[in-house]
Parts: structure tokens; C-alpha cells; sequence
């Protein structure tokens, strides 16, 4: 059985608002911490919540690698939720292009909005 889809907009009422953000920064702090462990790669997440209040994860020394980050001059790949959301969109249009060549309906769409 799937999950409901929904949408990705800022949720209006304070206490949903607080709850999904708890199980989602768990969620989120979980999965770094399993990329960590299963590629060998260092991480270091910060998160400020709407009150301003820090919470970090980081998969050594935070300081090391915050560290490194400001000396490190190499191209590298970096990501806003504005590049997030374009290439999302482009996924779902290539999806939409197969779609009128194949009947079957699209699986999974979500709804993205920028504010």
C-alpha cells in the first residue's frame, strides 16, 4: 500500500508544522548518517529551524570539515532549492512526453511550489 502524496508547500498550522519538521530532521539526520557509513564520504548537516534554533549532524568533527569546506577551491556541485525544483520538473515533462507515446499514467506527481 502507497503513501498519500502531498503537497510540498509550507504547512499553515504551527503544531503540524512543528511535528513534521521533528520526524523529518530525524529522517533526514538518518539518511546522512547511512550515506556516511555506506560510501565512506564525510557529512556535515546544519539546520536552522524557523526559530532559529541549530541542530547539526556531522559524520566526524564538525569543525574538520566545515574546515575543509572553506579551503576547498575545486569545482564542485551545489545545489538550491531552486535547482531542486527545475530539474524535478524536468523529470516530470520527460515523463509526460513518454506518457503520450505509452497510455500508461504517470505513477507519482507532486506538486512543487515556490514562495
Amino acid at each position: 500500500m502507497g503513501r498519500k502524496k502531498i503537497q510540498i508547500t509550507r504547512i499553515m498550522d504551527e503544531r503540524n508544522r512543528q511535528v513534521t519538521f521533528t520526524k523529518r530532521k530525524f529522517g533526514l539526520m538518518k539518511k546522512a548518517y547511512e550515506l556516511s557509513v555506506l560510501c565512506d564520504c564525510e557529512i556535515a548537516l546544519i539546520i536552522f529551524n524557523s526559530s532559529n534554533k541549530l541542530f547539526q549532524y556531522a559524520s566526524t568533527d564538525m569543525d574538520k570539515v566545515l574546515l575543509k569546506y572553506t579551503e576547498y577551491n575545486e569545482p564542485h556541485e551545489s545545489r538550491t532549492n531552486s535547482d531542486i525544483v527545475e530539474v524535478f520538473l524536468e523529470r516530470v515533462k520527460i515523463k509526460g512526453e513518454r506518457t503520450t507515446k505509452d497510455p500508461q499514467p504517470l505513477q507519482s506527481t507532486v506538486n512543487i511550489t515556490l514562495q
